[in-house]
């Protein structure tokens, strides 16, 4: 039977790779049909690499899976190219921020195609929203109710009425970790369902006059891979949203996704089913659109970090750190999560990984640890190309100028050929907003 080490010490599965990866005969991978040494020679390191074909197809699954109005959640990774691709795909986008606004709205996708989210919206986000005329506006407290209610004593230039969804807590304890679990009863997020605030929210947004309640939203958590989570989920916010009659229930995103070896998770697909499922056992209208807001599950096994490993320090009889060029400045997931990851040099994909390292990054904490207990194979130098894989949600989107370490470019690639579509900040990048 093999061991937990036996797993790690493995090559990186498949399932862990980008959907055009490949082994070429020297025993290079090679994604988008590009070597990744030759990516990491050409725009350097650390460097985001996206499989575009690999988010094409994500896209597609999402929409076949939740049909329209399912949207990318764009925290989860967001620049000008994402957000056109999501919209190419028929994906709407949603965007928890005024910033993320601006920039969805920067790449052309059309204002009513966007949904606003955040537990504190400002004026000026709700007012900006109000006036581009984003497509929904999903409701997080009442004082947000004031706010829109203020707002709408003045003209907003608009000939329909905005349209909002009320979000409400399921009361449902996601099997995740606790500060990504949002459908709890202790959360910041949302109207409770069990206290009568999501009724007494739902009743105050009927009497308001400027906006129209189109439906209830809910999000229990993120890197859920417990379908019987989303089940539930589906039971609770059906019981309180079929006697409503409103035409739309938006369950959220949360979806996980594998990241080391020996993971599995649900498809789209499934996800979609057991939540459809739970939502008829409670009555809901047939013709009300049950959709979804999926995020990393859409775009973090599409992209992988390359690393170059600058230091390797051997303490006899501890263990042996090897550390890169990047670290929690690029992805803060590990120190603020515990996520764990695999890593693998790209010249030797398939080989086994029989050495136990600790790979870290190059910042000034002791806790900046890429993976604390990681495998490479024998024979690591000075110089080489390390690979991160499923780096592609929460890793760009996160960063930092911890260290006033500039961030890294973001390139997609796609049949033989690489685009920057982010790209590397300059150290005259960090003196920008400086006086």
């Amino acid at each position: 039977m093999a061991t937990d080490d036996d797993m790690a010490s493995a090559p990186v599965e498949r399932q862990l790779l980008p959907r055009t990866a490949t082994v070429d005969p020297d025993g290079h991978l090679r994604v988008g049909d590009i070597d990744l040494l030759d990516l990491a020679a050409e725009f350097g390191t650390p460097l985001f690499v996206y499989d575009e074909f690999h988010l094409r197809q994500a896209c597609r699954a999402a929409v076949e899976a939740w049909g329209d109005g399912v949207a990318y959640a764009a925290k989860a990774f967001l620049c000008r190219a994402m957000a056109r691709l999501a919209h190419e795909e028929g994906m709407h986008l949603d965007v928890a921020s005024g910033g993320e606004l601006h920039v969805a709205l920067s790449a052309g996708v059309p204002a009513q195609k966007l949904i606003l989210h955040g537990n504190n919206k400002s004026e000026e986000e709700l007012g900006t929203a109000l006036a581009c005329g984003v497509g929904r506006i999903v409701v997080d407290s009442f004082d947000e109710i004031a706010r829109l209610g203020r707002l709408l004593d003045a003209p907003t230039g608009r000939a329909d009425r905005p349209r909002v969804l009320v979000r409400v807590t399921p009361g449902i304890e996601a099997h995740t970790h606790e500060f990504i679990r949002t459908g709890g009863e202790d959360t910041k997020f949302g109207f409770s369902v069990a206290s009568g605030a999501a009724s007494q929210a739902v009743a105050a947004l009927e009497l308001l006059p400027g906006v129209e309640l189109v439906g209830v939203h809910a999000h229990i958590g993120s890197q859920v891979f417990d379908v019987s989570s989303f089940e539930q989920a589906g039971e609770v916010l059906g019981r309180f949203f079929a006697p409503l009659g409103l035409p739309e229930l938006v369950v959220g995103g949360g979806l996980g996704v594998p990241y080391i070896n020996g993971e599995s998770a649900p498809t789209q697909a499934e996800w979609a089913a057991a939540t459809r499922a739970a939502c008829a056992r409670t009555g809901v209208d047939p013709a009300a659109r049950i959709s979804a807001e999926p995020g990393r599950s859409i775009v973090a096994t599409a992209g992988l970090t390359l690393y170059t490993v600058g230091t390797i320090k051997k303490l006899p009889g501890i263990r042996t750190y090897v550390s890169v060029d990047g670290g929690m400045s690029d992805n803060p997931r590990p120190v603020l999560y515990g996520s764990g990851y695999e890593v693998f040099l790209p010249r030797a994909v398939a080989a086994p990984r029989p050495d136990a390292v600790r790979l870290v990054g190059k910042h000034c904490e002791s806790g900046d640890l890429i993976v604390p207990n990681a495998f490479l194979p024998e024979g690591l130098r000075v110089g080489d190309v390390v690979a991160n894989p499923v780096t592609g949600a929460y890793g760009y989107a996160m960063a930092s100028n911890y260290n006033k370490v500039p961030r890294p470019a973001v390139v997609f690639v796609a049949d033989g050929s690489a685009r920057v579509v982010v790209r590397r900040e300059s150290l005259e990048d960090l003196l920008r907003l400086d006086s």
